[in-house]
């Protein structure tokens, strides 16, 4: 069975690496990897190399990323990545059983969009969602009426996919793939992390990522101002530690913003580009506890008994463990909110999006469909 896997940025990838293991170890499948977004660009930490790290052979990439982080430039990515991608599935749908997508990104619509006429199979990790404050949330959507099967995080979201597309044929509800990391990736400790990141996380620290809120996106100058007030304040007490947004509109701004504060207190906030899936679970499991607006924050967080400080709408509409605090993005809000969570007794709680052995029900399920059930094209 010929699948094409479709990763653009360093998120899917670390969601996606359960799965591509299994698919990669077992014979029934032939995977192609293809990348491009984020993964190809040297400003985000060029993270194709992260694929290839991981033994793992990417048989075509496409540059897609915008020239600029406006909205005619997001539009103008969307037109370009569309025609790209409608060159690559001239030159492999022939050969192609199913393509597999995750997620919501603009970049991951247009690849898909252009599958359409081509009349490829698309398998969607994960539809049903909402995130009110991105534009994310349309894409979301648009793909997964594009897409022929659903594979869905929770219950509640599948039920969200069958009322969108009319049907609950082929909606499985199989958790998080990228908690399946928990059961083979080993973490760092304390002494570890340091000796690769040169960061000490035997101190009190605070996990910070920030993304653009791209359904308004004038705020976000404002948004980081305000979340750098707090950092400002807050390290006093903990070291910051913070990942870098993605090729958002206006995410540029808050690029530039979030490392000229790093630069002021290099000793106490660290900025960095990406972890890597091993090393981002490893600071995740050994900061006090997360801030920002990143789905990471919902959907792992949990898993690591850490409380979350979830800022403004991009996360809004998502399903949350009670590990979850939610405040609007203005300083004395997000102090409150810190003030809080310092009060709160450890987090023992369950996460929401565990289900056990994901990846492993995955393959089941596609090996049924594609051997039983449905035909193999071509």
């Amino acid at each position: 069975m010929n699948i094409v896997l479709l990763t653009s940025s360093r998120a899917d990838y670390g969601i996606y690496l359960p799965l591509l293991r299994r698919l990669e170890g077992d014979d029934f499948f032939n995977l192609s990897i293809v990348a491009f977004g984020t993964h190809l660009s040297e400003k985000h930490g060029y993270t194709l190399n992260q694929i290839l790290a991981d033994g793992f052979k990417v048989v075509h990439t496409v540059e897609t990323l915008p020239s600029g982080d406006l909205p005619a430039d997001i539009a103008s990515a969307i037109g370009l990545t569309t025609l790209k991608f409608a060159e690559l599935w001239a030159a492999l749908h022939r050969h192609t059983h199913l393509i597999i997508c995750l997620g919501d990104r603009y970049e991951m619509f247009a690849a898909v969009c252009a599958s359409v006429p081509f009349n490829l199979p698309v398998a969607h990790f994960y539809g049903g969602e909402t995130t009110e404050g991105a534009i994310d949330n349309k894409f979301r959507h648009a793909i997964t009426q594009m897409a022929a099967y659903h594979f869905t995080a929770t219950e509640t979201y599948a039920q969200k996919v069958a009322a969108m597309t009319g049907s609950t044929q082929h909606v499985y509800s199989v958790g998080s793939l990228s908690l399946d990391n928990l059961l083979s990736l080993p973490l760092l400790d304390a002494n570890a992390f340091f000796a690769r990141y040169g960061i000490n996380l035997h101190k009190s620290t605070i996990l910070v990522t920030f993304h653009p809120e791209t359904v308004q996106p004038e705020q976000n100058i404002f948004y980081t101002q305000e979340l750098i007030k707090t950092l400002t304040a807050a390290s006093a007490l903990y070291q910051v530690v913070i990942t870098m947004p993605n090729a958002d509109t206006m995410g540029n701004i808050v690029r530039t913003q979030l490392l000229a504060f790093a630069q002021t207190q290099p000793d106490r906030v660290f900025a960095v580009e990406n972890f890597g899936t091993q090393g981002y679970f490893s600071c995740m499991n050994l900061v006090t506890f997360l801030l920002g607006n990143t789905s990471s924050g919902i959907i792992e967080a949990a898993s690591f008994g850490k409380y979350v400080i979830n800022i403004g709408n991009r996360q809004q509409g998502r399903a949350c463990s009670n590990n979850v605090l939610h405040t609007p993005i203005n300083t004395q809000s997000m102090l409150a909110a810190i003030d809080a969570v310092e009060k709160l007794p450890p987090f023992t709680g369950i996460n929401i999006y565990r289900q056990q052995n994901v990846a492993e029900r995955v393959i089941s399920i596609l090996k049924t469909l594609f051997t039983n059930n449905t035909p193999l094209p071509h």
